[in-house]
Order: structure tokens, then sequence, then C-alpha cells
């Protein structure tokens, strides 16, 4: 199976038109930004409030390791 068709835990980006993984890669976004994707795209599906939590934490990593802030 080709890796990036493959999910290993759930169905949740399977599902989804564009995979999380595709846009960040084609994208070039950082392992922070990245994140914030992922959790995004998956907080109806798989871990709710808690994946937006986690998303609002990389973007507050980012104002401060980027923006100083």
């Amino acid at each position: 199976m080709i890796p990036t068709q493959q999910q290993v835990g759930g169905d949740h980006y399977n599902k989804l038109g564009i995979q999380p993984i595709s846009y960040i890669y084609e994208n070039n976004l950082t392992y922070l930004e990245g994140n914030v994707i992922k959790y995004v795209t998956r907080h109806r599906d798989k871990g709710g409030a808690l994946d937006i939590e986690k998303a609002i934490h990389y973007l507050a990593l980012i104002l401060e390791l980027e923006y100083n802030k």
C-alpha cells in the first residue's frame, strides 16, 4: 500500500478530500504549523475540544518562538 493512502489508528484522515500530510508537505509548513493543521482538521472526528486546545497550544508556541510574544 502507498504510505500516504494508509492510516494507522482510525480513518479520520482517509475520508478527507485532502490529507493533512499532503497539504503540509506541499506547502512546506513547519512542524508547529503542521500540527495546527492536523489538530484542527481532525477535531470533529477524533479528539474534540482537546484537539482544539492542542492547536491553540501550537499557535502559542509559534507566537513565542517565531515572534517573541
